[in-house]
């Protein structure tokens, strides 16, 4: 009996190491379509002169790289009709201003041509509030207690309705955090961002990222975390192709990922105790 058990073990054990070869699947892939990075940063206390749009194109799945996008002419120009030119750096698809004029409440057209196409988009540079010096950290947060949160704490504006985009890295993740939030609860009080990672350990770095929003950036980016599965919910949803603002002019239909944003941004570094 005995042996008739060791024969089934070593069996079963060979079965199972077989399984674990990894299968590609043969997917479709759908035409390349232009994506286009144009989040436009004013860091707190900087000139936010230089600024950069990125050029791309979507990919396969399995490709490890975004092709980039050269050979475009970018400019951004505000209401008084003055222009910042971004002159990409040769190769990469990057496209860099140096000259740029971030004014809290003015509104900037973008404008991209390539390959006789032009794109545009236009938006208002929105304000961030100012990050509380102190930060809290708890070392028992999570459902089991074994995860290490800090809390950061900032003040509303409760004069105007407004919408924030957080972000948290550590060194122990590959990408950052991501979280969209508004003050319908809170409008004029202290409002507090959430950050927990059971794996941080004391010495770790988290940066942390507060931006000031529009309302449609704010629903736009809504959607992308729910497409991406990156929302926080136990409901996956099926993955959506999600629009920006940025708008095909030649070809209403044929349209193109990404977003033009402009916030200004409140960053902090914490070193977890």
């Amino acid at each position: 009996m005995r042996t008739i058990i060791k024969i089934l073990t070593v069996t079963i054990g060979l079965f199972l190491t077989s399984c674990e070869e990894v299968i590609t699947v043969d997917l479709d892939t759908a035409p390349p379509r232009l994506v286009i990075d144009a989040s436009i940063d004013w860091v707190k206390n900087t000139t936010g002169d230089e600024q950069k749009i990125i050029l791309s194109t979507t990919t396969g799945y399995y490709s490890p790289t975004f092709p980039t996008v050269s050979g475009a002419t970018i400019f951004v120009t505000n209401s008084t009709n003055i222009v910042f030119d971004f002159i990409e750096n040769t190769g990469t698809g990057e496209y860099i201003c140096t000259d740029f004029q971030p004014v809290i409440g003015e509104t900037y057209t973008l404008t991209i041509v390539l390959n006789g196409v032009t794109y545009t988009a236009t938006e208002t540079l929105v304000s961030a509030p100012v990050m509380e010096e102190n930060v809290i950290q708890n070392n028992d947060a999570g459902f089991g207690g074994d995860e290490v949160e800090v809390l950061t704490k900032f003040q509303d504006n409760g004069a105007e309705q407004n919408y924030y985009l957080y972000s948290h890295k550590s060194n122990r993740v590959a990408f950052p955090q991501y979280q969209v939030e508004d003050d319908d609860n809170d409008n004029g009080n202290l409002i507090t961002m959430y950050y927990s990672n059971k794996d941080l350990k004391p010495g770790d770095i988290v940066n942390i990222k507060l931006y000031g929003i529009s309302r449609r950036y704010s629903e736009y980016f809504n959607k992308l975390l729910l497409a991406s599965g990156n929302d926080d919910s136990p409901f996956a949803t099926t993955p959506t192709k999600v629009r920006g603002n940025i708008v095909n002019q030649n070809d209403f239909n044929n349209f193109v990922y990404g977003y033009f944003r402009l916030s200004e941004v409140d960053i902090k570094s914490y070193t977890v105790q």
